[in-house]
This record gives C-alpha cells, sequence and structure tokens, in this order.
C-alpha cells in the first residue's frame, strides 16, 4: 500500500508580509521555507513551524491574475491540505477513479511531483512528493 499522510495545512492570505509578521512574531512560528509556484499560475508559499509541536503551517499568496486568486471571505481563508505520498501520478489516479474531483493542476502539468484534487465540499487537496520526480532521477 502506497504511502499518504497529513502534511501540512494551507492558509491563503491577502498580504504575506502582514501574515508572516503575524504568524512568526505573534504566534512564534518559524520560517522553515519559501518558493513560488507561478509555472503553474499560483504565486508565493511560506512554509512556517511550530517548534513545540513541530506541526506546520503554509501560508499563500495568490497574484490577481491566478486561478488560485478567488474572493476573500473572512473565516474561509483554509486554501489547501496537503498530503505527502511515494507517487503523486499513481495516488493521483487512484484518488480520481474512487472519486476525488480532478482540478486544473494535474501531475502532468507539475512534471509529476504534484496535483491537486477537491474533496466533496469542494475543499483542495495537495498530494505531492518529499523529492520531485525528475530530481530523484539526477
Amino acid at each position: 500500500m502506497m504511502t499518504l499522510h497529513l502534511e501540512y495545512f494551507g492558509l491563503r492570505v491577502r498580504e504575506l508580509e502582514r501574515s508572516l509578521k503575524f504568524y512568526t512574531e505573534l504566534l512564534g512560528l518559524t520560517e522553515v521555507k519559501r518558493g513560488t509556484q507561478y509555472e503553474i499560475g499560483g504565486g508565493i508559499w511560506v512554509l512556517l513551524k511550530d517548534e513545540k509541536s513541530n506541526q506546520h503551517l503554509e501560508l499563500n499568496w495568490y497574484p490577481l491574475d491566478s486561478p488560485f486568486n478567488v474572493e476573500y471571505l473572512p473565516g474561509e481563508g483554509l486554501d489547501h491540505i496537503g498530503f505527502v505520498v511515494d507517487n503523486v501520478v499513481e495516488k493521483f489516479e487512484e484518488l480520481v477513479a474512487k472519486g476525488a474531483e480532478r482540478t486544473m493542476i494535474d501531475p502532468i502539468k507539475t512534471k509529476g511531483w504534484l496535483a491537486y484534487l477537491k474533496d466533496p465540499d469542494g475543499n483542495w487537496i495537495e498530494i505531492f512528493q518529499r523529492t520531485p520526480p525528475s530530481m530523484a532521477q539526477d
């Protein structure tokens, strides 16, 4: 059976630096990593960690032209829930076959290392590999 485990929650934010300051300075989380996903229509992400519990929170900011930049309603900022898998392509197809809804970001667009699905209520679920397949082959 393939590995799948909950890794973090992603929170959509309107002003990245303001939210980053709040979660680090006020709540004591530590920035672990950051990056961008402009190549798939995303924006900037910052991964934070609570050193005491080892829990992670990802802050996500999207530019105006991003398909992920949807109307922001307070309290509805959950962006996505991230799960680690061994093989994104195989797990994606398995979950779709079992009823998960496809989204516009599938493994083909990301060279096989991450994909998004929707749960029955429309919440985004990200599945990803710790090492992108192209890096694992290098």
